[in-house]
C-alpha cells in the first residue's frame, strides 16, 4: 500500500479554476466519503485551503486509484476530465511524502514560510480522524508532516517575509494607504483566517475594527478577544455589511464561503457616502468572496490570491529557502528508513515466530522418544536449542533491517518469506497486531499528461 496524491494549488491553476475544485467546510467530511467508495482506497485525507485542495490517499493500485479520484474530483467541480487534469499535479509514494513535508513547511504556500498551513494540515488530519478515514499510514505521513514543519520554522528564518497571507495583503493595504494607523478595519467573517487578520491589524495600529459576521456570537467572541489584546473592536451583524464597508479604509475578507458574499451593489452604495475616500478590500475566499466586478469601482482597490501571488513579499530569501529544503529531505530520509523498516519488521517477527514453533514442534517430539527425561534435563535441552535457533538467527535479521532501510530494501522481505517459506497473510496477520493502534515510494507523475514514471520502487502497479 501506498499514498498517492492529487491536487490543484495556486502554483498550478488560475483563481478561477481553484475556485471551482475549492471544498467548502461542511463538504469534506462527504469527500471523504466519496473517496472512500473506491476500491482501490483504504485511507484519506484532504488538505483544503485559500490556495489549495489536495487529496491524500492510501492506495493498492496507483491507475485504478488515480482514475477514481480524477473522475470525483472532476464531478465535483464541474470541469471536463481535460480542464482538471491540465492543471493537476500527481505524487505517489516518495514524491507524496516529500510533497506533503514541503508543503508543512511552507515551501509551497503563496507566501513562503507562512505557518498557518501547519494548522491547516492539523486540522484536516484531526477532520479526517474523526470520520474514521484514516489508518497507521497517513496517521504517520501526517504527524511527520507537522514535526517537520514545525523544525523548519524553528531552525530556519524561512517565516521572516511574514506569517501569512494576511501579512502581505495588509501590507500592500498599507502601502496604498500609506499607513494603517488610526483607520478603521472592517473583517468579514470570524473563523481562523478573520482572527488573524484582527490579530495583524491590531499589531499596525488601526484605529478601530469592525468584525461582521452572519452569526453575531461569533463576531461578539471575536470582537472581545481583540479588546483584550488592546484593539478597539466591535460586532455587526451581517444587515450592516454596507454600513461597515462605509466607514472602513481596508475591509479584509474570508469567510470559506461558496460564492460572493461581497456584492458590487453593497460596496457601490458603501462608496457614495466615503466622500471620495478610498478603500482596499483584501479578498482572501476561495472561492472568491467579492464579485469580480467591484473591481472596476472608482477608489476602491481589491487585492485578491491573484494579485497576492505576484508581491515581492511573498517570497522567502533564498539562503532560508534552501536551509528548509535540506530539512525537508534529511527528514524525508529518516522517514522512508522507518518506513522500510516497517514493511520488514512483521516478516522478520513472522520468521521468529515460526522458528518458535518449529523448536517447540521438536521438543514434543522429544519427550514422545524419550518421556524418562527428567525435567531438569527437558529444560536444558530446551534452552540449549533455543539458544541455537536465537544465535542463527541474530545476524541475519539484524542485517536485513538493514538492507531493508535502503532503496529498494522491500525486496529483502519477499526474500525472506521465500527462503523459510512464509506466507504472506503470516506476516501481515503479525504486522495487524503490532498494529492495533495507528502509528512511500516513487516520483511525481503529472496529470496533464498522466505518463507514467519509473520509480524508486519499480513501476506503480495497474
Amino acid at each position: 500500500m501506498s499514498v498517492l496524491m492529487l491536487g490543484v494549488s495556486h502554483r498550478s491553476a488560475p483563481v478561477p479554476v481553484l475556485e471551482r475544485v475549492a471544498i467548502a467546510d461542511p463538504d469534506r467530511p462527504k469527500m471523504l466519503d466519496k473517496i472512500l467508495t473506491s476500491a482501490h482506497v483504504s485511507e484519506a485525507m484532504v488538505v483544503s485551503t485559500c490556495n489549495r485542495v489536495e487529496v491524500y490517499a492510501v492506495v493498492d493500485a496507483f491507475h485504478g486509484a488515480l482514475a477514481d479520484l480524477t473522475n470525483l474530483l472532476a464531478d465535483h467541480s464541474g470541469l471536463g476530465l481535460g480542464d482538471l487534469t491540465r492543471h493537476m499535479y500527481v505524487r505517489y509514494s516518495e514524491a507524496a511524502a516529500e510533497h506533503l513535508f514541503a508543503v508543512a513547511s511552507g515551501l509551497d504556500s503563496i507566501v513562503v514560510g507562512e505557518q498557518q498551513i501547519l494548522g491547516q494540515i492539523r486540522t484536516s488530519y484531526a477532520e479526517a480522524d474523526a470520520h474514521n478515514t484514516v489508518g497507521r499510514t497517513l496517521h504517520e505521513l501526517a504527524q511527520q508532516a507537522l514535526r517537520v514543519g514545525k523544525r523548519v520554522h524553528s531552525e530556519t528564518g524561512i517565516d521572516a517575509a511574514g506569517a501569512s497571507v494576511v501579512s502581505v495583503a495588509l501590507d500592500r493595504a498599507a502601502r496604498i494607504h500609506e499607513g494603517l494607523d488610526g483607520r478603521t478595519a472592517v473583517v468579514i467573517g470570524a473563523g481562523a483566517m478573520a482572527g488573524l487578520a484582527v490579530a495583524h491589524l491590531t499589531r499596525a495600529g488601526v484605529g478601530e475594527i469592525l468584525i461582521v459576521n452572519r452569526t453575531l456570537e461569533k463576531a461578539q467572541n471575536l470582537a472581545r478577544n481583540a479588546t483584550e489584546n488592546g484593539a478597539t473592536a466591535s460586532a455587526m451583524h451581517w444587515d450592516r455589511l454596507v454600513e461597515a464597508l462605509g466607514a472602513a479604509d481596508v475591509a479584509v475578507t474570508c469567510t470559506g464561503s461558496v460564492g460572493a458574499v461581497v456584492h458590487l451593489a453593497d460596496v457601490h452604495h458603501a462608496i457614495s457616502a466615503r466622500a471620495g475616500r478610498e478603500l482596499v478590500v483584501c479578498d482572501l475566499g476561495l472561492p472568491r468572496d467579492v464579485d469580480a466586478a467591484v473591481s472596476g469601482l472608482p477608489g476602491v482597490h481589491v487585492l485578491d490570491m491573484e494579485t497576492l501571488q505576484r508581491d515581492p513579499g511573498a517570497g522567502a530569501a533564498a539562503s532560508d529557502a534552501d536551509a528548509a529544503r535540506s530539512i525537508v529531505a534529511e527528514e524525508l530520509a529518516a522517514y522512508l528508513d522507518g518506513q522500510r523498516l516497517a514493511e520488514i519488521t512483521p516478516t522478520v517477527a513472522a520468521l521468529r515466530r515460526r522458528a518458535a514453533e518449529v523448536v517447540e514442534a521438536e521438543l514434543m517430539r522429544l519427550d514422545s522418544k524419550l518421556p524418562a527425561l527428567s525435567n531438569g534435563d527437558r529444560d536444558e535441552v530446551a534452552n540449549t536449542v533455543r539458544r541455537v535457533v536465537d544465535k542463527l538467527l541474530h545476524a541475519p535479521t539484524v542485517r536485513v533491517k538493514q538492507l531493508a532501510s535502503a532503496p529498494g530494501g522491500d525486496s529483502y522481505a519477499e526474500a525472506l518469506r521465500e527462503l523459510f517459506e512464509l506466507s504472506p497473510a503470516k506476516a501481515e496477520a503479525v504486522s495487524a497486531a503490532m498494529e492495533s493502534a495507528p502509528g512511500a515510494l516513487a516520483d511525481d507523475h503529472t496529470a496533464a499528461s498522466l505518463d507514467i514514471m519509473t520509480t524508486r520502487k519499480g513501476q506503480p502497479d495497474a
